[in-house]
This record gives C-alpha cells, structure tokens and sequence, in this order.
C-alpha cells in the first residue's frame, strides 16, 4: 500500500439547479485508507457531491479524478472499484436475493457461481441465509439495508460512498458494520461517508468534512475541530459552524403548540 496515495481529488467542483448554486468552489483531495465523515444540513450539497462522483450527475464545472483517471461521461472503468449505498434505493421486489445479488455481481464482472457462493455467505454473516431465495419483498427496511450494504461490497471496491447507510439497521447490526468499515480502511480501503447521526460520524470517521451552504467549512479530524471550536461534540461542532443556535427555542415552540388545549 502506498502511503498518501491519492483516491479521490475534486477541484473548483461547482454544480447549479437553473439560478440556484448548490455546490460552489468544493476542493478535496481524499487519501487511500481513509473514512471520511461528509456531514452538512439538508440541501447543504452532500448528496449532490456524491453523485456527481458516481457520474449520476452531470453539467457541472470543475476537474474530478477518482484512482488518477478523470471522470467522463465516456470513461467508466473506474466505477467497477467503486461501492455505493444511496439514501434512498429501490430494490427490485420481484426478484430474490440470490437474482439481486447475482445480477449486481455480474454488473461488476463476477462469474455468476463466484458472485452467488460469495452472496450466501454475506448474508450469512448478517443472518439472512434463510431468506436468501425469498422475494425482497417479502423483507423488512431492515433487510434491504443488509443487502444494499452487501450488493456495495460484493465485487471488493477500493473506495466506498456511504449514504446514510445505518438506516433500519438493528443495534447489533450497526456495530457489525461499524466494525467491516474499520477493517477495511485498515486493509486500504476508502470510505465516504455522509450521514446525519452525528455520533457515530464522529467515533468511525478519521477525517470529517463539513459542508455548508455549497462551501467546506471544515476538514480534519474530531480532535482538530474541537480544539479549533472549543466545542465537546461533533454535534455542538455541526451547530456551531453551520450558525444552527435555534433548536432548543424551535424544540420548545414545537412542545408548547402540541400541550395547547
């Protein structure tokens, strides 16, 4: 493994919708083994960000490379040592677990017998062998979570995007998980992680980003931000940055309406 080999690099990365501007002037360069935090409020520019990196978005301006090639509408090789987990996925309800999992496999040049003996035992892991030829349908939010999670890591991506990926999870799942993004980091993998509970940003991530307002207000590790903030919690660091001072009044407005008689 190389060290401070370059995976990702974003330069004067602007994106507009029409006359508003959602992403103005980012520029990152993210390491090899690193779990990046991409954390910001609602409409900041996270999931946009993502997506332009995917190559699911486009008219945007700015220089993107990913693995030293840039990133074309032409060129997708680069995508088949990438992972993704979307906020919002619609899985194919139709099909069962073994046809998803096979088909996303395929996608990213696995044998179909390599791809489905490497399925049965992920969901195995996860507790799912049971219903691993069962319809989709027929599972819980839960579930699904575990096979998006899997169908992102089924063909051993280098760099991972992580869109609030903990959503439906279980407890006990969660810190399975948690424990697969350190161990792969720990091997080289990068991760890129966007979420909004902001504690468990804080205890996976070795870098956070924080993006405001189309800008990156932020970028280090927790420990660099608190000692920057003067803050004790990601959470008080998100607060303090992104000028949100308004919860505790908006909190007590929100209770006192629901008590009216």
């Amino acid at each position: 493994m190389i060290i401070n080999e370059v995976v990702l690099s974003i330069k004067d990365l602007e994106k507009h919708y029409g006359v508003k501007t959602v992403l103005k002037g980012i520029n990152l360069t993210v390491y090899r083994g690193q779990i990046i935090g991409y954390i910001g409020p609602n409409g900041a520019g996270k999931s946009t960000t993502i997506k332009i990196l995917l190559g699911l978005e486009g008219d945007y301006s700015g220089k993107l490379e990913i693995f030293g090639e840039e990133v074309t509408d032409s060129n997708i090789d680069y995508k088949r040592k990438i992972g993704y987990v979307p906020e919002i996925a619609e899985l194919y309800d139709n099909l069962t677990a073994m046809e998803y999992l096979t088909f996303v496999g395929e996608l990213y040049g696995m044998d179909f017998q390599a791809a489905d003996e490497k399925a049965q035992r992920l969901m195995k892991v996860f507790g799912l062998e049971e219903v691993y030829h069962a319809r989709i349908a027929s599972y819980s939010k839960g579930m699904r979570q575990k096979v998006l999670i899997i169908s992102s890591l089924i063909h051993n991506p280098d760099l991972l995007f992580l869109d609030e990926p903990l959503s439906g999870l279980d407890a006990n799942s969660v810190m399975v998980f948690k424990e697969i993004l350190a161990v792969l980091a720990a091997q080289g993998k990068t991760i890129f992680y966007s979420s909004h509970i902001m504690d468990v940003v804080e205890k996976i991530s070795n870098r956070i980003i924080l993006i405001n307002d189309g800008k990156i207000v932020a970028d280090g590790s927790f420990n660099e931000l608190k000692e920057q903030n003067k803050e004790g919690t990601l959470e008080q660091i998100f607060n303090q940055l992104t000028g949100f001072n308004e919860y505790k009044t908006l909190a007590e407005e929100f209770v006192a309406i629901v008590q009216e008689v």
